[in-house]
């Protein structure tokens, strides 16, 4: 008998995270699938679901609040779209991947993410996680994906490519943001639709997700701080000061804050690399700030991308943040994890990729891609390369400066030379 088909919408793009979602399906009873508000979570969970349920619709969440049962008793896998306004389903589900045979059976999206209380039972051994964010350059188009970031790190590829593209282009990539939804509008609408996103995540999505009473006012300006620092370790200590010198709020205010726009996939901390080293340099330990994507510090900040090509500086941190959730994008079903390095020596790598068993990549962000510029980057990853201690860290795969547009090289001493542009999975 021919399977059923999937919900497929039309006009979908694949995505990176959609093969995660699949495997994870083979794998597992359920598959939790989180991110941001409007990453595409419900079209990439559409395209491997057979069934549904939406609980944004108020008589499907009632149905899920007084029936479960019946909610869940639908064709799988069954999509259960924005499962956390039903928090309790989520041990209901787990108890169904156990008295089910078999995987594959439900798949949950989540725009927040609930509080550890809620989950307690963590789903281990039934419920696999994955992690969706903003469309990247290639899944929207705006790179060729020519130089795929998995044979660097996996198969010692030395890249050759050319990026046809153009800076104004990276400059639009990075106001027009990864969101789906935006990708056929004109730039003008794009950054619209990018400054309501920031007014309704402030306005609402922290209260209605995570419970987090605020000031709006307050959460506008700490967001406007962070799109500022934008790609620099900055402290919640700092970030308290610099709202207001005079009278700072509380820590506890602040970090009440930042939790929760963790907890809506808005921020995303990218944290500080602690390898074993051959010298006594201290590591600094505090984060880089990263909003989820660069087009929301863009309308924070005001930056259109004329003002971008004016004032390289703003774009340089920009840029940065947008290689940043296109690299994570691409790591993550390697399984690496992302931090950045920095420490007392002055020695910095603007993102560090590590694999499980240590194997670990550096990474130069450098929007200006003239010799000097790349001569420096490659100078300084070779200068890290050389402090870490191999035998209790693990190998390094690779090392690589990332520009935005030109060719794609391995210049004679290892150090790779990308253009986000030409750059894919």
């Amino acid at each position: 008998m021919a399977e059923a088909a999937t919900l497929t919408m039309p006009g979908y793009r694949d995505r990176v995270a959609g093969a995660e979602v699949a495997a994870a399906l083979q794998r597992r009873g359920a598959v939790l699938v989180q991110g941001a508000r409007s990453t595409g979570k419900t079209w990439t969970s559409r395209n491997h679901a057979r069934s549904e349920a939406r609980l944004d619709d108020p008589d499907m969440l009632a149905i899920a609040n007084t029936d479960p049962d019946y909610l869940l008793d639908r064709p799988a896998p069954l999509l259960i779209d924005e499962w956390q306004h039903a928090p309790a389903l989520w041990d209901r589900i787990r108890r169904a991947c156990d008295d089910r045979s078999g995987t594959g059976h439900f798949i949950l999206t989540g725009s927040a993410r609930p509080t550890d209380l809620i989950t307690r039972h963590t789903g281990t051994g039934r419920i696999s996680r994955v992690r969706m964010r903003p469309m990247t350059l290639s899944e929207s188009g705006a790179s060729s994906g020519e130089v795929s970031l998995r044979q660097l790190l996996t198969d010692a590829a030395r890249p050759v490519a050319e990026s046809h593209a153009a800076l104004t282009d990276v400059a639009d990539a990075v106001c027009r943001g990864g969101w789906p939804a935006n990708l056929g509008l004109s730039l003008s609408d794009a950054i619209a639709a990018a400054r309501e996103y920031v007014a309704e995540s402030v306005r609402a999505d922290i209260e209605d997700a995570v419970g987090v009473r605020h000031n709006p006012d307050a959460l506008e300006r700490l967001l406007r701080l962070i799109a500022h620092s934008s790609a620099a370790p900055i402290s919640a200590a700092k970030l308290a000061r610099d709202m207001n010198p005079a009278s700072p709020p509380a820590a506890q205010t602040i970090s009440s804050y930042l939790d929760a726009l963790g907890r809506i996939f808005v921020l995303e901390d990218l944290p500080a690399w602690s390898p074993e080293l051959r010298s006594r340099a201290t590591v600094r330990k505090a984060p880089k700030r990263h909003l989820v994507d660069p087009s929301l510090a863009a309308v924070l900040i005001g930056a259109s991308a004329d003002r971008l090509m004016a004032d390289f500086s703003m774009f340089g941190s920009l840029f940065e943040s947008l290689v940043v959730r296109d690299l994570r994008v691409y790591a993550q079903p390697l399984g690496f994890s992302a931090y950045h390095y920095r420490d007392s020596d002055g020695n910095e790598a603007d993102m560090v990729l590590q694999g499980l068993d240590g194997t670990w990549a550096a990474f130069e962000v450098k929007l200006n891609s003239g010799p000097r510029q790349i001569e420096e980057a490659a100078v300084a990853l070779k200068r890290l390369r050389d402090k870490v201690h191999p035998r209790r860290t693990g190998q390094l795969a690779l090392l690589a400066v990332v520009t935005a547009v030109r060719a794609a090289y391995t210049r004679p001493d290892g150090v790779a030379v990308i253009p986000i542009t030409a750059l894919g999975p």
